[in-house]
């Protein structure tokens, strides 16, 4: 998935935010580290199990990366 096809809005699971399906090209065990910093958006926990991020909040996180 490119950065076009990443959604706008609504709430995306980490597959989705991680390469290569994601925009975002860090490992998952990076991912983590830098939430728990602050250099990454924070989660919501929709049940014991389930993990999601606004998808506003990626495209925030890409933009003032990579400048796109």
């Amino acid at each position: 998935m490119s950065f076009q096809d990443f959604p706008k809005t609504g709430l995306v699971r980490l597959s989705a935010v991680l390469a290569p399906n994601g925009p975002i090209p860090v490992s998952k065990s990076t991912w983590w580290a830098g939430v728990r910093t602050g250099r990454f958006p924070q989660p919501l926990k929709l049940g014991p199990r389930t993990t999601v991020w606004r998808a506003e909040d990626i495209r925030a996180l890409y933009q003032e990366k990579c400048g796109a």
